[in-house]
């Protein structure tokens, strides 16, 4: 078994122990990342991005990737799998010739 398949079982097993499965539908898991990650910004809020706390990001990335994998459990996805199709669209949309070195937008390179 992989480590990240490794790593869903273990989360799972983690929210099975707990009876927590029966809040984790789709739509709940993607409001609770979008929160998580919420938390995350309000660390660099009104700071530069060195005065962020790192324990204190470390803990939020942490939640943010927690509910990331649940919903990819609740859905069956294989996770290095769909970051690399996803990776492969990204390509095809930000050429290296065209998108090296530049933070514009792919359909206005």
């Amino acid at each position: 078994m992989n480590e990240f398949k490794e790593l869903m079982a273990e989360i799972d097993r983690f929210t099975e122990e707990r009876d927590w499965d029966q809040f984790h539908n789709p739509k709940d898991l993607a409001v609770a990342l979008s929160i998580e990650a919420s938390e995350l910004l309000e660390l660099y809020l009104w700071k530069k991005p060195e005065d962020a706390r790192v324990d204190k990001v470390r803990e939020e990335l942490a939640d943010v990737i927690n509910y990331a994998f649940l919903l990819a459990s609740k859905y069956g996805f294989d996770i290095p799998e769909i970051v690399r199709e996803k990776l492969q669209k990204n390509a095809a949309k930000y050429p290296v010739d065209k998108a090296k070195g530049v933070a514009t937008k792919y359909n206005e390179l």
